[in-house]
C-alpha cells in the first residue's frame, strides 16, 4: 500500500522496513506492524532521487482502509476467514469500520541513531525485561507495566499457566522474519538497484560489517566476560562429549 502511495503520489520507489511486533503492556497480544519509510525516493526515469517533505495522512488511511477490508471481505467470500460471528455479522462490521475514521501516525526521524534506536527496540527481543518482575512463586507471576491512563506503573498478576499460555502467544514461528524489506530494499531488487542507489545519492557504500561473536556481544552489551570463570581464569574449548545414557 505504501509502495503504491509512493508510485502514484510522488513517481519513486522509496525504501521500506517493516517490523511485526505482537504484544501489549499486559503482554496480550495485540498485533500491529511498524513501518519505517524512507523521506524519499529513486524516480527511475531519469535515475533522480527525490525527497518528500510530507506524507499526505488522509490519503495513507483511504488507501489503507480499502486495502484491508477488501482482503478481508476476499477472504470471507473465499472461506478462508473464519470466525464466531456470523457472515452476515462480519459483513456488517466491515461496512462499520470502512465507513469511521482511522488514525494514522507518521513521526519523523532526526537522525539515523534515533531510527536504529527505535528499530532496535522491536526486533528479536523478549516480550518483557527481566527487572520488571516482581514475584514469580506460590503459583503467580507479577511483574510492572506502565498505565498509560493512570500515568504510573502498576503490578500485574497472571496464574503461572495463564502467563506461559500468554507469553507462547508471542513466541515467533521458526525461521519467520523479524523484520521484512519492501521497495528498493526488496531482496529480489536490492542486487539490481543498490549501486545506482548509491551512485544517486553521491556516498560510498560501507563494507558489511563482521558479525561479532556471542561472547563479544555479550561482553559489549552486560560489561561482562562470559568466558571467565568464577576465579577470573579464562575458560577454553576442550571437547564435545556425547551424552551417556542414564
Amino acid at each position: 500500500m505504501i509502495q503504491q502511495y509512493l508510485k502514484l503520489k510522488h513517481r519513486v520507489r522509496g525504501l521500506v522496513m517493516v517490523v511485526p511486533h505482537t504484544f501489549g503492556r499486559k503482554l496480550n497480544f495485540h498485533p500491529h506492524l511498524h513501518t519505517l519509510v524512507s523521506a524519499g525516493g529513486l524516480r527511475e526515469g531519469d535515475s533522480r532521487w527525490i525527497n518528500i517533505d510530507e506524507f499526505d495522512k488522509n490519503s495513507l488511511m483511504q488507501m489503507w482502509k480499502y486495502a484491508l477490508i477488501t482482503y478481508l471481505r476476499h477472504a470471507l467470500e473465499s472461506q478462508v476467514l473464519t470466525s464466531k460471528l456470523s457472515e452476515a455479522r462480519l459483513k456488517q462490521t466491515f461496512t462499520r469500520q470502512y465507513e469511521r475514521w482511522w488514525n494514522v501516525h507518521v513521526a519523523r526521524f532526526t537522525s539515523k541513531e534515533q531510527f536504529l534506536r527505535y528499530a532496535g527496540r522491536y526486533i528479536r527481543r523478549p516480550p518483557i525485561a527481566q527487572h520488571r518482575f516482581v514475584k514469580i512463586g506460590d503459583g503467580e507471576v507479577q511483574f510492572l507495566r506502565k498505565d498509560l491512563k493512570l500515568k504510573k506503573w502498576v503490578v500485574t498478576r497472571y496464574s503461572m499457566n495463564d502467563f506461559v499460555l500468554t507469553l507462547a502467544d508471542h513466541v515467533p514461528d521458526r525461521y519467520s522474519h523479524a523484520i521484512r524489506y519492501f521497495g528498493l530494499l526488496a531482496p529480489g531488487a536490492k542486487g539490481r538497484t543498490s549501486l545506482g542507489l548509491f551512485a544517486v545519492l553521491r556516498q560510498p557504500k560501507r563494507p558489511r560489517p563482521l558479525r561479532l561473536s556471542w561472547a563479544e556481544s555479550l561482553k559489549r552489551d552486560f560489561r561482562r566476560d562470559p568466558l571467565l570463570d568464577c576465579s577470573g581464569r579464562r575458560m577454553r574449548w576442550a571437547r564435545r562429549t556425547r551424552p551417556q545414557p542414564a
